[in-house]
């Protein structure tokens, strides 16, 4: 199935834009683009021969990667891309970066194997210096992804996608890309904003800096207003006039860390922020409410699963991710749940500068818990205490472990990103384990954002987030306690709209359906207008309705698929919008 941008995709350059906006660097080069690929059936035996074309950074199972095939649990995908160096990086230490590879690789240049990595969502990356010649270089991959046969993180993977189950993303599913570094340079850098203080604090972590400097440039709307020598855990002060960052007005200030040697520049890193601050407390009547920026604010939000019909995880260009961000905002949404997935960092990029939260998740792994403790149980209020692993298929403690680890490098990952309110462990008990316990982990490798610890059925009374999911079923204020109510999913009202689907003989039946944008767009006004906006008043902080496309065979979306229509009247979801609000 395509989406509007299939046909505008460059298949010699596809996804070109710098693919990491908040550590960039100008010394880089695309592997993007045609590869070699082949689906090795015994085991890891190297593969010689490649006859086989692919487009990446698509996965092999979806249309934009010329391939469309699917890759079994006992297969290995082997890659092959040979390049030559580009002038601008020679001289200096080479790193190849990995977006994400979904799940396992290891990965050789010349025949020699540089590293390898478990993880289908984390970016990851190789120094190849010592592995590289003069002239053309072979670059290769061996990728391992059983899927659901395996315990790893996976999201809504399946490779027989049926329901909210979806096709599969095996191998190379982001952008591949060089960078040219000196051997004195800067590996990463963590910022923090302080709106009480007006203050940023920036950490920068360098590589073989002795005798260097480090340089601090910040930009307002392209005019520098600071320039100061920092140390490697520096607090900048942004004077009185600073601006704040809200969905609203997304102010944002550019910065240039240079490492600076013998009078010398040796690397330059380009980043940006905003002044921005996420919370929750009591408004004048006592009520607990979410806040930004130390006000009440209300969350309009729409879950967002990051689905193609043409790239499966992978966006066709950069149009397209920036499509699903406008038109929610254009509709009055001023939040996305990024559901189960972890999207490029150009995703998050464009959140910042458009403006528009994110409440994070984290991947769902390891076997589906059933529908008897996924659906029937937390619809008669029954609840299960997470530390009964076995019930929520966590009894691995390698797979206990690998989620943590893959949790703790999603935070380190996307700690800097402006937009980010709150993170999300657990989704509806699929793989939740002793969620009070992670809640207060991930409060410990960030403090300055707000946790949802189970979202949706079994809350163990931790984190800051009071999560409810109601479909079908009326939506009742429920109990309420210190923490801040949001609905987390309701709604997923279904329908078909012919032509635009994935397939015209099957659509996911959970949810309420109706026939046509008419009687689809009264049923949402109605929902709102009679069930979620009077609770705003009685300490309802926030909504997600579901969701905001139809994915492959769930067609409860805001948007078709391929995303050429919106299957409600546009007017009437911006005036619902408009409603709420505290």
């Amino acid at each position: 199935m395509k989406s509007i941008w299939t046909d505008k995709v460059d298949k010699a350059n596809p996804l070109p834009e710098y693919p990491r906006p908040q550590f960039e660097r100008d010394c880089w080069q695309s592997l993007n683009g045609e590869w070699e690929y082949f689906i090795a059936t015994r085991g890891e035996k190297w593969v010689s021969t490649y006859r086989e074309k692919i487009t990446v950074p698509f996965a092999v199972e979806s249309l934009l990667s010329g391939v469309e095939k699917p890759l079994k649990a006992s297969d290995r995908l082997w890659y092959q891309k040979k390049f030559t160096v580009d002038d601008c990086l020679k001289g200096k230490r080479i790193i190849l970066n990995f977006g994400a590879v979904d799940w396992q690789c290891k990965v050789y240049i010349n025949k020699e194997q540089v590293g390898s990595h478990t993880g289908g969502y984390i970016n990851f990356s190789f120094d190849i210096t010592d592995y590289l010649k003069q002239g053309e270089n072979t670059l290769n991959l061996c990728v391992y992804d059983p899927t659901e046969a395996g315990w790893q993180q996976r999201g809504k993977q399946d490779t027989h996608p049926h329901g909210l189950w979806y096709t599969p993303t095996s191998g190379i599913w982001q952008s591949v890309w060089l960078e040219g570094v000196d051997v004195s340079h800067i590996e990463k850098i963590k910022l923090l904003p302080d709106i009480d203080k007006g203050t940023l604090s920036i950490k920068t972590t360098t590589s073989n800096a002795e005798n260097c400097k480090l340089v601090l440039t910040v930009y307002d709307a392209g005019n520098e207003i600071i320039e100061t020598e920092i140390s490697e855990d520096e607090t900048v002060d942004m004077g009185k006039d600073f601006k704040l960052w809200s969905p609203e007005e997304p102010n944002l200030y550019n910065i240039a860390v240079e490492l600076i040697k013998n009078g010398n520049t040796v690397d330059t890193v380009k980043s940006y922020f905003g002044m921005r601050k996420f919370g929750f407390g009591n408004d004048k009547f006592g009520k607990v409410r979410l806040f930004l920026n130390n006000r009440p604010y209300f969350q309009r939000g729409l879950l967002d699963q990051g689905y193609w019909p043409d790239g499966g995880l992978t966006a066709p260009t950069d149009e397209a991710m920036i499509f699903d961000i406008r038109e929610a905002k254009k509709l009055g949404f001023n939040m996305l749940r990024k559901h189960i997935k972890i999207e490029p960092m150009r995703w998050y990029y464009h959140c910042d500068r458009l403006g528009m939260l994110v409440w994070q998740d984290m991947m769902s792994g390891g076997a589906y818990i059933g529908d008897f403790y996924a659906g029937f149980l937390p619809n008669i209020g029954v609840r299960v205490k997470d530390d009964k692993y076995k019930v929520f298929k966590r009894d691995k403690k390698e797979a206990r472990d690998n989620y943590k680890s893959e949790l703790t490098q999603m935070i380190e990952q996307l700690y800097n990103v402006v937009s980010i309110f709150c993170w999300v462990p657990f989704n509806e008990g699929w793989g939740q384990f002793d969620a009070v316990s992670i809640a207060k982990y991930v409060k410990s490798l960030d403090n300055s954002r707000l946790v949802d610890h189970a979202s949706g059925w079994y809350d163990q009374h931790g984190g800051d987030i009071k999560s409810m999911h109601k479909y079908i079923f009326p939506i009742i204020l429920p109990k309420l306690d210190k923490r801040a109510f949001v609905i987390t999913e309701f709604g997923g009202y279904q329908n078909k709209y012919t032509g635009h689907t994935w397939s015209e003989n099957k659509a996911f039946g959970l949810y309420l359906k109706f026939k046509n944008k008419e009687s689809l767009t009264r049923a949402y006004k109605k929902l709102h207008e009679k069930q979620v906006i009077p609770l705003i008043d009685k300490g309802l902080c926030g909504t997600i309705y579901t969701q905001l496309t139809d994915v492959e065979n769930e067609l409860n979306g805001i948007f078709t698929y391929d995303r050429a229509h919106l299957k409600f009247d546009e007017q009437t979801v911006i005036d619902i919008n408009k409603q709420m609000k505290i």
